[in-house]
């Protein structure tokens, strides 16, 4: 037998022989099955922002160990990994540590959405802003090497004493540009919470992310923390620059803290450019391995209601 004729022949038997053991096989037949529950454009995964087990986790009664199971156990797509909660915070956490929460997240199923530290950027003094800049890059690292896309970090307490608003967001935002650019280098994107602090407004986030103007720098949009202007308004304006969430469980109307409605939140983000992670924090006092089950309950079918009808 011919070379080529041989090579023919051995095609056919390897062929034939794959296509035996797929039994009934069809290309005809293989198209995509759709999840249950879900559309094409649901593209959303519910996450756990560490700061709902806040209490356990600083007084050493849970750790992010702890945490990882919880998620896992209640089905959670993700954590959110918050800084100030690794051994040691503000410094860096070892690389065996981090490297081991990467390992065991990823052997129980649960993504990492995402970490965040406190920082300051509405500091007059060059230095200390300076020493802050440093503070942010070396997280960004840690981020990386965790494998998380998204690291949160803030503007400033408030606006300081004798300076105006728009003097201030100009060194803040070339402060976070560094970091940004930094955050670029190591496929990290940056982002701002707005938190009632410097940023008080939709219009004052959206001018300091267009001061940044890059790809990789956005919003991470805390839905209880607009109030001064009416909340889902503000939530609706911003949501074209979400690159993350934190989805809680109140919100202030007119000075006065009410129940979020969950439907109407989670239309305004399905009805936005915004797909991924939708971490939730929960606030109320209490057991947060008691809150949390039933919140992530209520979550859950209020996000299925506004995207599947």
């Amino acid at each position: 037998m011919k070379s080529f004729e041989r090579r023919k022949f051995l095609q056919s038997l390897i062929t034939a022989s794959a296509l035996t053991g797929m039994g009934n096989f069809s290309l005809a037949k293989a198209t995509p099955i759709k999840p249950a529950g879900r559309n094409d454009n649901n593209r959303f995964k519910i996450s756990l922002n560490a700061y709902s087990f806040n209490e356990p986790l600083k007084n050493g009664k849970t750790t992010l160990d702890d945490l990882l199971e919880f998620c896992a156990k209640q089905n959670f797509d993700a954590i959110d990994m918050t800084g100030y909660y690794f051994p040691g915070y503000p410094e860096i956490p070892t690389d065996e540590y981090i490297y081991h929460l990467k390992r065991k997240a990823h052997q129980l199923g649960v993504e990492i959405s995402g970490t965040g530290i406190r920082n300051e950027f509405a500091e007059p003094d060059k230095t200390k802003r300076a020493a802050e800049i440093i503070f942010v890059k070396k997280w960004i690292e840690v981020a990386a090497k965790l494998g998380a896309p998204v690291i949160r970090i803030f503007t400033g307490k408030s606006l300081p004493a004798n300076y105006d608003w728009e003097e201030v967001a100009e060194w803040i935002a070339a402060d976070v540009k560094s970091c940004v650019d930094f955050g670029k280098q190591h496929g990290v994107i940056v982002a701002v919470q707005n938190h009632n602090d410097f940023i008080k407004t939709a219009d004052q986030a959206i001018r300091l992310i267009k001061k940044i103007n890059s790809d990789w720098f956005g919003l991470v949009l805390d839905t209880g923390s607009f109030v001064t202007l009416e909340p889902y308004s503000e939530i609706k304006k911003t949501a074209a620059f979400a690159v993350n969430w934190q989805v809680k469980e109140r919100l202030t109307i007119n000075g006065k803290a009410e129940a979020m409605d969950l439907e109407k939140l989670f239309r305004i983000i399905n009805a936005s450019t915004y797909r991924g992670y939708l971490p939730i924090e929960t606030l109320s006092a209490g057991d947060p391995f008691v809150i949390v089950p039933p919140f992530l309950k209520q979550v859950r079918a209020a996000l299925d209601k506004a995207v599947n009808s």
